[in-house]
């Protein structure tokens, strides 16, 4: 399992929209990934749980993946906040 770090940097925070496209982008690899916000945890690829985190501006999370493409997904996901800001 692979595990890195990623900080929410829009003000809004993680609201529908950026979170519509960080699951779409989740979706697009076969390992099994989750995010996490302090105590809870989503499935990278449900909408609704990525969105029950209610993680708000500033808000670090924790995302992790098991599975073949798990270093490449990572990178992707982690790539998401920093060059959109989550945007």
């Amino acid at each position: 399992m692979f595990e890195v770090n990623a900080t929410v940097q829009l003000i809004e925070g993680l609201h529908a929209r950026p979170a519509a496209r960080f699951v779409r982008l989740a979706g697009t690899f076969k390992s099994v990934l989750t995010v996490s916000y302090g105590e809870r945890r989503a499935d990278a690829r449900s909408l609704l749980e990525v969105l029950a985190l209610g993680a708000p501006q500033g808000a670090g999370l924790t995302l992790r993946a098991e599975g073949e493409d798990a270093e490449a997904a990572l990178l992707a996901l982690q790539n998401f906040f920093e060059a959109e800001g989550g945007a």
